[in-house]
């Protein structure tokens, strides 16, 4: 999903997002924001979520995130996790948005949320080697779990990456 008119959607919604939060943002004011019509941006946004979904998943990729660091696979590991965490502490409104747009139904999300899952288990890969599956899968639902845990505000983003530590370590158990 790439033209002018939607990078100039996505600019307005990562700036709507920021000055409103996600419970007052729509795709209306988004269009607004971006200099276009309601209808123009429903061509594209079919849903806030989809904005969400589309806006966490350039939030991924954008982020330039190079090998995961670390004398060994644990490290490596907690590198990934506290990274990505610093990351959703630094955008809060996007973090607290995307939590219920990736847990919904809306079909507009689907192929995003297999793509977010897949960039966090190519993290994970990376950072552990040629690991069991069932340990990369591991890795990914406890991040995942942190993730709906800190969305439902039971955490902070920050405590995330520190909480994580403690998980990773057991998962980890018997791998490094």
């Amino acid at each position: 999903m790439s033209s002018p008119t939607v990078e100039l959607l996505l600019e307005a919604g990562r700036e709507e997002l920021r000055a409103v939060g996600p419970h007052t943002l729509t795709i209306r004011t988004v269009a607004k924001r971006a200099g276009v019509s309601s209808a123009t941006a429903y061509t594209y946004l079919a849903s806030k979520n989809r904005l969400y979904a589309e806006l966490f998943w350039r939030f991924l990729v954008e982020d330039g995130a190079g090998a995961p660091a670390g004398a060994d696979p644990l490290e490596r590991v907690r590198s990934v996790t506290r990274h990505l965490s610093q990351r959703l502490a630094s955008a809060p409104e996007l973090a607290a948005a995307v939590t219920p747009a990736l847990l919904g139904t809306d079909p507009e999300v689907e192929e995003l949320r297999l793509r977010i899952g897949g960039e966090l288990v190519r993290r994970f890969r990376a950072a552990v080697g040629a690991a069991d599956p069932a340990l990369v899968e591991a890795l990914g639902l406890a991040f995942s779990g942190a993730l709906l845990q800190a969305g439902m505000g039971l955490m902070t983003y920050t405590e995330m990456g520190e909480r994580l530590d403690a998980v990773v370590a057991v998962i980890m158990r018997g791998n490094t």
